[in-house]
């Protein structure tokens, strides 16, 4: 999430790209990194999809379906696969509580969306999203072991970097976020982006073993 929909696009657009730098180089170095270095596009595309709904100035309309789609039961379930996928084989054992977190998580957001009505409203500089969901305090622990956790379980420094800069970005994200003051989001999805092409020009045996 940006401030405005011009910096949702541009963010959004510079990230798709970094995404495509991420995927070219890990189709060379680390095949089985590919789901990992897609996330950029991903992220990219949630960013750009928040242009639109910036446009519409909030509402219910498709484009907010899209986000909390991507949002909410999509990237629960991606980063834990991923992160299962590129780590080293010592690892992946420890990765299937934080993939089926992912899978229990999203399987419960997913059913949030199908019951539910998204809504988007403009507050200031951010982008409120509100659904309504249920057992909220579950549904985040959950969606932060699935995420966060597995990035850090993953066994490979690189990855373990990453996922330490993204719990800290959440706070920092979650605090400007309540504050109406600023939404920082594209920020930190772009310097995950800039570790994650990073981290695709190491090769296997840089990973850590234990």
């Amino acid at each position: 999430m940006c401030w405005s929909a011009t910096a949702d696009l541009v963010a959004g657009s510079a990230i798709a790209a970094v995404g495509v730098a991420c995927v070219v180089r890990a189709a060379r170095t680390r095949p089985r990194a590919l789901p990992l270095a897609a996330l950029p596009l991903l992220l990219g595309a949630h960013q750009i999809t928040e242009a639109v709904i910036w446009d519409d100035g909030g509402g219910r309309g498709p484009a907010v379906l899209v986000w909390a789609v991507i949002a909410l039961p999509l990237l629960p379930l991606w980063v834990p696969a991923g992160v299962l996928c590129a780590a080293p084989p010592r690892a992946r054992r420890r990765l299937a509580l934080p993939l089926a977190c992912g899978v229990v998580t999203g399987a419960a957001l997913a059913y949030v969306l199908v019951t539910k009505t998204v809504t988007a409203t403009i507050r200031g500089h951010t982008m409120a999203y509100a659904i309504g969901l249920p057992h909220a305090g579950w549904l985040i622990a959950g969606y932060l072991l699935a995420t966060v956790g597995s990035l850090l379980l993953s066994g490979d420094a690189g990855l373990v970097l990453l996922g330490a800069l993204v719990a800290v970005a959440a706070a920092v994200c979650a605090a400007l976020w309540r504050w109406e003051f600023l939404s920082t989001w594209c920020a930190c999805a772009a310097v995950c982006s800039v570790v994650l092409y990073a981290w695709t020009r190491r090769r296997r045996g840089q990973a850590l073993s234990r």
